[in-house]
């Protein structure tokens, strides 16, 4: 029996990640660069053991059936394909994060599997290394390998498609960011079904694809000056590019809900009485806002006139990928 057990953190795309070129090893068809986040994480633990006769996959406590279980195996076999192992697997993950809410639970998720497949068959991996496994899970966890910003490179093959941290000289905790749950609900359009269409059939997609080499300059200059507001006007820039390009998809979809477009409207106006802070989103309505820890509680009372408390979930740069120990009863 080999066991190991890791947590990953979930990160927000400030420059975003849209489309693949390789649906097989995922590569992506721009860099994206990101920050690691505190508040939303997932623990996972793998068991690799003789005894078995097929994986398993246990979530948030509940046995998966085989069609949530696949995704699961997909890894296990690459892991076992590469590294020349047979055995079967358990795998139990906590997901401290909505499970496909657009709140990035496959980065956290799939990062956390492949670092806990690491130390379960110490595979002595270092941080690349490790980035390059998670991003055959899922895109976005190559870059939750890292704590606070980072950069993944594109590449153009399976072994220089992988994120590097961006150093930030510890700018990166004076930043926080507000979550707004407009819902937490499971999205009707998956972010690969998304990125699909979109790749695929946006007239508006080459147009996206032409910003981004400035837009990440911009965001690597923001950030190596610790200018905050540069790094939030590209931020929000971007985000609306990346949303953009669902209008032109055929048939044409959005993640956004007239509650996002709230938020959206109230950040805006927040600037214009003074309080920088900018919103982006992912692949799913909710909005997450960037924002200075020093005008954090600001912007959160701003926010509590419009929704409740559980609504609004503050977040700090998060740490790198951590090994935890074993329960006891992960042992046996």
């Amino acid at each position: 029996m080999y066991a190991g057990k890791a947590r990953a953190y979930t990160n927000i795309a400030l420059i975003k990640y849209w489309g693949k070129k390789n649906e097989q090893l995922i590569l992506p068809m721009n860099n994206s660069l990101s920050l690691t986040l505190d508040a939303f994480y997932t623990e996972t633990t793998v068991i690799f053991d003789a005894s078995l006769t097929e994986d398993s996959f246990v979530l948030d406590g509940t046995l998966q059936d085989a069609k949530q279980t696949t995704k699961v195996s997909k890894f296990l076999d690459l892991v076992r394909q590469q590294y020349k192992i047979s055995l079967f697997a358990k795998v139990k993950s906590q997901n401290f994060v909505p499970t496909a809410a657009g709140l990035a639970s496959s980065a956290s998720g799939l990062a956390a599997l492949a670092g806990a497949c690491s130390e379960a068959l110490d595979l002595q991996l270092n941080e690349t290394d490790l980035s390059r496994l998670a991003r055959r899970g899922s895109g976005s966890a190559c870059r939750s390998i890292f704590g606070g910003f980072s950069e993944w490179q594109k590449g153009d093959s399976d072994q220089t498609s992988f994120a590097q941290a961006i150093p930030a000289d510890g700018w990166e905790n004076d930043l926080a960011m507000l979550f707004v749950l407009v819902d937490d609900g499971i999205k009707d359009i998956s972010s690969r079904d998304g990125m699909k269409r979109t790749v695929e059939t946006s007239s508006f997609y080459s147009g996206w694809l032409e910003t981004i080499e400035a837009d990440l300059a911009t965001a690597k200059q923001a950030i190596a000056e610790k200018d905050f507001n540069k790094l939030g006007e590209v931020t929000e820039a971007n985000g609306l590019r990346m949303h953009g390009t669902t209008l032109g998809a055929v048939p044409p979809f959005t993640y956004w809900s007239p509650e996002s477009l709230n938020v959206m409207q109230l950040v805006r106006a927040a600037r214009k009485q003074g309080l920088p802070c900018y919103f982006t989103m992912d692949a799913g309505p909710n909005v997450k806002i960037l924002v200075e820890k020093k005008n954090l509680a600001a912007l959160k009372n701003i926010l509590a006139e419009h929704f409740s408390e559980q609504q609004l979930i503050t977040a700090h740069a998060g740490p790198k990928i951590t090994l935890l120990p074993l329960e006891r009863s992960e042992e046996l």
